[in-house]
């Protein structure tokens, strides 16, 4: 991730009742299923675990992302210490 210089990083996450999630901040959707989804936001990249995952509204030019389902967990997950994205990526979905 290449932070611009000036670009203040902003983000905002809205749970509700575990069943809806809205994600701001959102660069990319890199993976997802029913059962995980894994978005690069601005604060770095952020994976969503639950059951019957699936999107209800997506806006890369927003950068808003609504996710629907019954949320479990929310992590973000370091990339710094796995070395490049791609290699970090091919790890978690091996």
């Amino acid at each position: 991730m290449v932070e611009q210089p000036g670009k203040v990083k902003r983000q905002e996450i809205r749970m509700l009742n575990r069943k809806l999630l809205e994600v701001s901040g959102v660069m990319n959707v890199e993976s997802f299923d029913s059962e995980e989804f894994l978005l690069e936001t601005e604060c770095g990249f952020l994976m969503i675990k639950g059951q019957n995952l699936h999107i209800k509204n997506l806006s890369l030019e927003q950068g808003l992302v609504a996710i629907e389902g019954y949320v479990n967990e929310l992590a973000y997950v370091d990339t710094n210490s796995q070395g490049k994205s791609k290699g970090f990526l091919g790890k978690l979905f091996k």
